[in-house]
């Protein structure tokens, strides 16, 4: 690894520049030149660099020449030789070893050319995670923005662009390129740069492994001002990038499914929907279920999503040439495509009379699992069916993820549930008060929802009649957190648990392998597909059971009926053996990682389109 010049632009705002080079002194900075640029400061800050800073040397431009030939200033007058660290004067630095991590996500392949940083704002919430840009609309966005900080995003990973407030620039690449587009005054020359980079051959990376504090625009002059640089360098770089990033945009396809409504199709669409787009797609999207669908089925106008809304607001052709249609079964023969493909899900072992005739009418049949291709055939489906496993998004869930505190102690079982007969919540909770004491250091936190206003849970739990002596529960009825948020649930348990008797996939299971925990979950349905004894413990099913659920899908088939006592061997035996229940846990996390993630499944699905898309 070669020296690094860390330019520091700042222009006004000494107060700023103060903080930040007070900060950067307490870090680590071997091998390191500091130049701050001071582009015509009229303020105190050229008289105080001169008299206060004699380990930084300043380069004085006569008036303020903007952000890009500032910086480009800085550029030429470093060492030749050397990195390059673009920083804002409103970065500070609460992390010692900030530029020694920066330079090892640099160096840890040939091909990296820029790597940037987390950032967060003096209030604790997460900025900037790196970030990406839609021909669409030409508005970069900040991924993880205004985000409760969590530790999501921990660690290196590729991205499309990096805000320039702290950027790592490569001798190689800023001998292939030179400096920053004098095209643009301010704002998009970041953008431009890193894609100007991947044509080349250069990577952009985000560095999980560090974090800093960013006081956004500190030094940007009026808002009348900053809007109007802003408007100027959109439009230079519309010119520029709107048609070359719309002609990476592929494949295009039709995806059909859900990202409004309660449940697992919209939750996992969305998750898809974001993973196609990274990888260079252009999913086209419509409402599963009809424009004219009623209340409470139908879906909201927005996501509160940026990319999610802009991905809804594009214009679907009256016949795609291929088109996927991500829900319950019944709705297949909506799809309009040449192409047309069925994606869907069930947690019993069969699928119902119409589903199996719609998906006669496609010309393939997707499925999570191996589980539910087994009972698609079974149900007499003649099509050819292909499992395409579904993922979880790990960098939300990880063992990175900070948890809520624990402030007694005790160990924490949690489950995530709704309350009905199909997650078997009644079986959990008599097995976890007759498994353990209430002076046990143990607690159960069930997190349980309740969609049926008839159903009173206090009735429902009061009938179990739990034993006051036995192992204490505490109830997080209807509370909802921020799906971003889950993380957080899982890292302050424990093990996690779940004892339903059906799972056309199982999310909970899966994020809370992803998060590092043990996981005690039953040994039927679509989680089989990812959890074994290995990486968790799988509850014996004592046998299956036709499916009583008031649910018409489930009429005729069967799903699992768990074991209670070997639910009660597995509560006891994980409580008392922690260091191999942490062991499968660190094991899952790392499994999960290399083989679940939702790019994983993006990536598989989009190789089937593009491969259909060619017939």
């Amino acid at each position: 690894m070669r020296k690094a010049t860390l330019i520091i632009l700042a222009w006004n705002q000494w107060k700023l520049t103060r903080r930040c080079l007070e900060t950067l002194r307490g870090t680590s900075l071997a091998d390191v030149e500091v130049v701050v640029v001071d582009n015509g400061s009229t303020d105190e800050t050229p008289s105080e660099l001169a008299r206060n800073y004699p380990w930084v040397r300043v380069l004085r431009l006569g008036e303020n020449t903007g952000y890009v030939r500032g910086n480009n200033a800085g550029i030429e007058a470093a060492d030749p030789d050397s990195d390059i660290v673009l920083l804002n004067n409103d970065i500070e630095f609460h992390q010692r070893d900030w530029l020694d991590q920066l330079r090892r996500s640099a160096y840890r392949a040939d091909d990296v050319g820029i790597v940037g940083c987390r950032l967060t704002l003096p209030d604790g919430r997460l900025l900037h995670a790196g970030t990406y840009i839609l021909s669409d609309t030409l508005w970069g966005q900040q991924i993880g923005a205004l985000e409760k900080d969590l530790g999501q995003y921990g660690h290196d990973r590729e991205v499309q662009g990096v805000v320039f407030a702290v950027a790592y620039l490569r001798r190689e690449l800023l001998n292939a390129m030179g400096g920053l587009c004098t095209d643009f005054h301010s704002y998009f020359e970041d953008t431009d740069y890193c894609l100007r980079a991947a044509d080349l051959g250069f990577r952009t990376v985000l560095s999980g492994w560090v974090t800093l504090t960013h006081a956004q625009h500190g030094s940007s002059g009026s808002e009348a001002a900053t809007l109007a640089q802003f408007r100027r360098s959109q439009s230079v770089f519309r010119r520029r990038w709107e048609s070359p990033l719309r002609g990476r945009e592929r494949p295009e396809f039709l995806w059909q499914s859900v990202m409004s409504l309660p449940g697992g199709y919209a939750e996992s669409s969305k998750a898809l929907v974001h993973a196609f787009v990274r990888r260079g797609a252009r999913p086209l999207y419509r409402y599963a279920y009809g424009p004219d669908t009623p209340y409470p089925y139908s879906e909201p106008a927005a996501t509160n999503d940026y990319m999610l809304d802009v991905v809804r607001q594009r214009a679907v052709p009256r016949r795609p040439r291929v088109g996927v249609v991500y829900a319950q079964g019944d709705v297949f023969a909506r799809n309009p495509a040449s192409c047309r493909i069925g994606y869907t899900m069930l947690e019993v072992d069969g699928f119902p009379a119409e589903w199996v005739r719609q998906a006669e009418g496609m010309e393939e049949v997707w499925t999570p699992t191996e589980f539910n291709r087994q009972g698609l055939l079974a149900s007499g489906l003649c099509r050819p069916v292909h499992v395409m496993p579904l993922g979880v998004d790990t960098h939300y869930f990880h063992p990175g993820i900070r948890g809520f505190p624990n402030p007694h102690g005790e160990f924490v079982f949690l489950s995530n549930l709704e309350w009905g007969e199909r997650k078997a919540p009644e079986l959990l909770l008599r097995a976890f008060n007759k498994t353990f004491a209430a002076r046990e250091p143990v607690r159960l936190i069930a997190k349980i929802s309740n969609t049926d206003p008839s159903v009173s849970l206090k009735a429902k739990i009061g009938a179990l009649g739990l034993k006051t002596h036995g192992g204490r529960i505490s109830y997080l009825l209807n509370r909802s957190l921020p799906y971003y948020q889950l993380g957080a649930l899982y890292r302050s348990a424990d093990c996690f648990v779940s004892t339903s008797r059906g799972e056309g996939w199982g999310m909970p299971v899966l994020e809370a392998l992803a998060c590092g925990l043990p996981v005690i979950a039953t040994d039927w349905g679509g989680h089989t597909a990812y959890l074994h004894e290995g990486i968790g413990y799988p509850l014996r099913v004592r046998t299956t059971q036709p499916a009583n659920a008031k649910c018409p899908y489930y009429e005729g088939f069967r799903w699992a009926d768990p074991d209670e006592e070997h639910l009660c061997h597995l509560l006891r035996h994980v409580f008392e053996q922690r260091d191999e229940a942490r062991a499968r846990g660190s094991t899952a996390a790392q499994e999960v990682a290399a083989r679940w993630s939702w790019d994983h499944a993006a990536a598989r699905i989009l190789s089937r389109i593009e491969l259909l898309g060619t017939r």
